[in-house]
């Protein structure tokens, strides 16, 4: 006797509901049908780490970086300790700018690296950042829409270094800190407008 009947014989006597009995023989009988003997694959994910900490504003997907980290499902990985590296940097800085006094590191941190602003113009930041958002990652204005630490207005501008601005501090100030070096070229420029104008 096949299985198939074995299988139909002992529900339909111990468990006495037409349905499941034939759910169930549905079911049996199509996992006895399927053949996997092809069903594999290698799947591959490329994660690109920049060596700066400014993201590209639009990064190219045509090729993988060369210092990516390359993983796959047949357990051979490829990682280089520089990549390693710099992801539990990031992680690390994420977590740090989601307080003010972590976010204003940060913004040092990013400042020195890439901008070379004095302490005077790191002055002024404070106080423009303070005035618009207190350093808070989560500050939104519900008039506005404006959002974040540097209150980018609209919010979405911030895609430009990266889609998850809604809840990474380090991405809403390397966007504020593009965008005041692209617009004012100094923190107290940008003060100086937000005080004549309000905004900057």
């Amino acid at each position: 006797m096949s299985p198939l009947p074995v299988t139909l014989w002992f529900m339909n006597k111990y468990l006495r509901k037409p349905s499941l009995v034939l759910g169930a023989a549905f079911f049996i009988s199509f996992v006895g049908a399927v053949d996997t003997t092809y069903a594999q694959a290698t799947f591959q994910q490329l994660v690109s780490v920049p060596d700066s900490p400014v993201a590209d504003p639009a990064p190219s997907t045509d090729s993988p970086a060369p210092d990516g980290i390359s993983l796959d499902d047949s357990g051979v990985t490829s990682v280089d300790a520089k990549s390693i590296a710099l992801v539990s940097l990031a992680a690390r800085q994420v977590e740090l700018a989601k307080t003010p006094t972590g976010a204003k590191s940060v913004a040092l941190d990013l400042i020195n690296e890439n901008y070379g602003w004095n302490k005077s113009q790191v002055s002024c930041l404070n106080q423009l950042w303070n005035g618009e958002s207190h350093w808070n990652f989560k500050a939104h204005n519900y008039r506005s829409g404006a959002h974040g630490i540097p209150q980018a207005l609209p919010a979405t501008k911030m895609e430009v270094i990266s889609t998850d601005w809604r809840t990474n501090p380090v991405t809403q100030i390397k966007w504020g800190l593009a965008y005041i070096k692209a617009r004012y070229s100094t923190p107290c420029k940008a003060l100086q407008k937000k005080h004549r104008s309000h905004y900057y």
